[in-house]
């Protein structure tokens, strides 16, 4: 059975990566969540899944559209945030994603390939038409799987923009791409 998988970046987080490791919102995030949902409900079936990374930014901008339809977000630990190295501290963060991001997943090791390869596995393992709340890396990752692209960064994806892929039998064929912009990681 073939089916649609739509990624959402989560909208604009109220602390940059290297302020806080679980930020909300800001003003122009929720604004952002609500509008995505808006665009969102006319596209889905009203029983469409709804996967969230358990992060808190991506659990704020899954709630617009999950109010909408009615149903709740399942949390899926797998589409999370790429996981900083042990003993980086805060300050530090954004300048080795920055840097990583110039580089192939190769580069990083087995424990940053075992990543991209569960969030490829979490949306190839959807099963029926699903939106997926997620992050700019996790979200590349997905792209580069369509594309046979080892590069960390594929596309600059802006945040709320909506990758569509398409899943049968296990594979995965990218249909959209997200829209892109200058974003900041935060």
């Amino acid at each position: 059975m073939t089916h649609l998988v739509r990624l959402v970046r989560h909208g604009r987080a109220a602390a940059g990566w290297d302020v806080d490791r679980d930020p909300g919102l800001d003003a122009l995030g929720l604004d952002q969540a609500e509008r995505v949902a808006d665009v969102l409900v006319a596209e889905v079936a009203a029983d469409v899944d709804v996967w969230t990374s358990p992060l808190r930014r991506c659990r704020e901008t899954a709630a617009a559209l999950s109010g909408r339809l009615g149903t709740e977000a399942r949390i899926e630990p797998r589409v999370a945030e790429i996981p900083s190295p042990e003993g980086v501290d805060m300050a530090d963060r954004t300048g080795w994603l920055r840097s990583a991001m110039n580089g192939t997943w190769g580069d990083l090791g087995d424990r940053y390939t075992e990543y991209r390869d569960r969030v490829v596995e979490a949306v190839t393992a959807c099963e029926r038409p699903t939106v997926v709340f997620s992050h700019f890396v996790a979200i590349n990752a997905v792209i580069g799987a369509c594309l046979g692209d080892d590069r960390l960064l594929i596309d600059h994806l802006d945040n709320t923009s909506v990758t569509v892929v398409e899943v049968t039998a296990g594979s995965l064929r990218l249909i959209e791409r997200g829209r892109e912009a200058d974003t900041l990681i935060r």
